[in-house]
Order: structure tokens, then sequence, then C-alpha cells
């Protein structure tokens, strides 16, 4: 029986259609929406410290359909050149492709560069793509650099934040894209873009590689299509109406509770929070919006000196008592954590529909005796979950489109 055949059965049963998940060439807001709505965030899957076995179970459990930041490099370049990096990238998508071919995963490209970079090749395409003649060389960090040294070894000695005006620094971001596109990956998130764009406050640098970097996806990606975020502290980069990303995305900014130990909320202006200010215009697929979608996630940065204790007394801060976010959610009761997740979701809902909770699934810890949170149900073939599974699985199963 033929789809259309079926949607009509479905329909004249009572039944509501299926969440559409097709896209091809360019995606429309409701199909956007629909993947956002089941994301999940499955910090470096590739290479994951617990098992991909059990990820991969997880992932097919609760229904997840977009799942974020599956392979990147956080410093550490020379990776890329060993095949294995992207050869485990690849086996990795084709073996959740051939359960769902739906499902999207994002890879990262990140606010850092190292001295590494020169260890790895420049390929002929990304010479030729910018038009500089092929040579033998890897990338070149110096190149790369804010010509004012502003932000020169930010992270540490010889890890900088990457100018996005330089064109080394674009042929290095076109080169991870392709790279990444090549082996499956149709999303890629761009880190702290108005950081490296500081020198950018136009977007016009960021806008030319976004349309390279589309442009290499239209020929080469799955569905001919990459869809492309950000965090984006101003609200997200608009150029002459036309909106840079396809979805906007920041960290929660949980508020502590006053007076209740290890509690937190979230509140509309918290911070420099997103909710109800995702900026809006004509998306790179071609529909208007008065807001973008965004999606809000468990974000990791650190913490302060004292763990555990209230870091908001003051005022407005980043942690809460005294984690990250996603640090801070590890912390709770599981009891606790399953009900935040209710909470945060339908204060969401509520709140701000262009808005999207990106659901926990794996991601590393920066206190406590833990190294890294997963939302999986704790089993005997996998005794570090931290069983949020079947939370998210009810929540989604619930959620009405």
């Amino acid at each position: 029986m033929k789809l259309a055949t079926l949607l009509l059965v479905a329909l004249g049963a009572g039944l509501a259609a299926p969440p559409d998940y097709r896209f091809d060439g360019k995606i429309s807001r409701e199909v956007l929406e629909n993947y956002l709505s089941r994301s999940i965030t499955m910090t470096e899957m590739y290479r994951s410290p617990g098992s991909l076995d059990d990820d991969i179970r997880m992932l097919k459990n609760i229904g997840a359909k977009f799942a974020g930041r599956t392979i990147y490099l956080w410093g550490g370049e020379a990776r890329i050149a060993d095949p294995k990096f992207l050869q485990q990238g690849r086996e990795m998508a084709d073996r959740i492709h051939r359960g769902d071919p739906d499902v999207v995963l994002q890879a990262a490209a990140f606010e850092i560069v190292t001295e590494a970079v020169k260890d790895v090749p420049v390929p002929d395409w990304v010479f030729q793509e910018f038009g500089v003649p092929p040579e033998t060389r890897g990338f070149d960090y110096s190149k790369m650099l804010f010509p004012d040294g502003k932000m020169v070894n930010h992270w540490r000695q010889g890890s900088s934040v990457p100018d996005i005006c330089q064109t080394e620094t674009k042929m290095w971001f076109f080169f991870l894209a392709g790279s990444y596109v090549n082996i499956g990956i149709e999303a890629i998130h761009f880190g702290q873009l108005d950081l490296m764009g500081r020198n950018d406050p136009g977007y016009r640098n960021w806008a030319d590689l976004l349309a390279r970097v589309r442009a290499y996806a239209t020929k080469k990606a799955r569905r001919h299509y990459l869809i492309c975020d950000a965090h984006v502290p101003k609200a997200g980069p608009v150029v002459d109406g036309k909106l840079l990303l396809d979805f906007h995305s920041f960290p929660l900014r949980p508020k502590e509770v006053a007076d209740s130990p290890g509690k937190a909320i979230l509140q509309v202006g918290y911070s420099d929070s997103l909710y109800n200010r995702s900026n809006g215009g004509i998306a790179p697929s071609g529909w208007k919006c008065e807001h973008l979608p965004y999606l809000v996630e468990f974000d990791n940065f650190g913490g302060t000196r004292t763990p555990g204790q209230s870091s908001q007394s003051k005022g407005t801060s980043i942690f809460t008592w005294g984690y990250d976010e996603i640090t801070w959610f590890a912390q709770q009761p599981e009891e606790y954590r399953n009900e935040w997740l209710r909470y945060a979701w339908k204060w969401l809902k509520e709140t701000d529909p262009n808005g999207h909770l990106e659901m926990p699934g794996g991601r590393m810890l920066t206190r406590g005796t833990e190294s890294w949170y997963f939302a999986n149900t704790r089993s005997d073939a996998f005794p570090k979950g931290f069983n949020q599974e079947e939370t998210i699985k009810a929540i989604w199963a619930a959620d009405k489109r």
C-alpha cells in the first residue's frame, strides 16, 4: 500500500499521521522541528567511552532522530590525519543508518585550533575551493590567529581561538565539514560563532564559509543538505534578512532555587539565556520565521572552586550550585533528574514553543567520581547508566506534535 493511502487510512481511523523526517536539498520547518523534538546529545559516540552497542540500542528504544555531537575534535587535530578516526565515524554512521536511515548524526567544529594542525595535510580539494594553488603542506596554525593577538593561547599555550576572517581558518573549517559529510554526517554544530567572529560583526566571513560548506553538501551529503547550528549569545546571525543557520542552540542556564540546595529552574531573561529571543528572518531553506527554532542543551564548561555551594547567591552566574549544567544534573538524585527532565520539557513547551530540549544522552562531566554521564538504563551490560532512558522515551511518547 502506498504511503499516501496509508496516511489516509490512519487519518480516517482517527490516528495522527507519523512525523515526517524527509528532506533532500533543503529542509522544511516542520521536518526540522520534528528532528529537534527528538534530539539527544551523544558526545563522541563514535568512540563511546561506554558501549557503542548500548548507545545504539538506547537510540532505537527511545525513538531518537537527531544525535548531537557524535564526532568532533577539541584540539588534538592530528587525529583526523589518522584514517582510524574518520573510519570509526563512518562505521558508527553506517550502523545507525542501517537501523534507521532517517536519523541525523551531528558533528562539531569548535572554537579551537592548536599547533597540531600542522600534522594534518591540506587536501587538494580544499586548496581548489579557495582558489589557492595546491602544495604539499599541513594547515598553518599561525595563519588562523587574530592579528591583534587577542584569543591567542586562550585555551593553553599553543591552543587558540581561530579568527574566522582568516582564509586559513575557513580552509580548516571547510576541511572539517567536508570530511564529516563524507562519512555520513548531516549536521554540524559550529561552536561559539561570535567568539571566532569578533572581527566579523556583519557575519560576512561566516556567510562565506557556510555557503561553501552548503554547496559541498549539495553534492556530497546523504540527502544533499547539511543542517548547521551554533551557540548564539546574540540570538543568531542574520545577513541582509537571511538567517545563516538552520537552527540556533544555547546552554540551558538553570537558575538556582534559593534555600533549596541542588534545585534549579528555568527562567526567561536569566543570564544570557535564549528563551523568547531567537532571531528570525529567511531560513537557509527559504521559509520565513519570526523566531528561528532552537535547541537548549546541558552544556559542560567546568565549575567553581566550591562545588555544591551556591554560585548565584551574589547575582547571576552561568554555574549552578558550583557546577556546569550536565555536571549539576548528574549530581542530582535519580528521581530528581527524571522529574527535572519532565519539568524542563513542559516549561519550554509552555514558555517558548520555538525552543526544544536536547535530551542529555552522553556527555563528559567535569566534577565528581564519574567522568561521563550516560542516560542509558543501568544494566549488567551497561553498569554506568544514569537511568534517564525510560523517562526520555515516555516524554517523547506522550508528545503530540
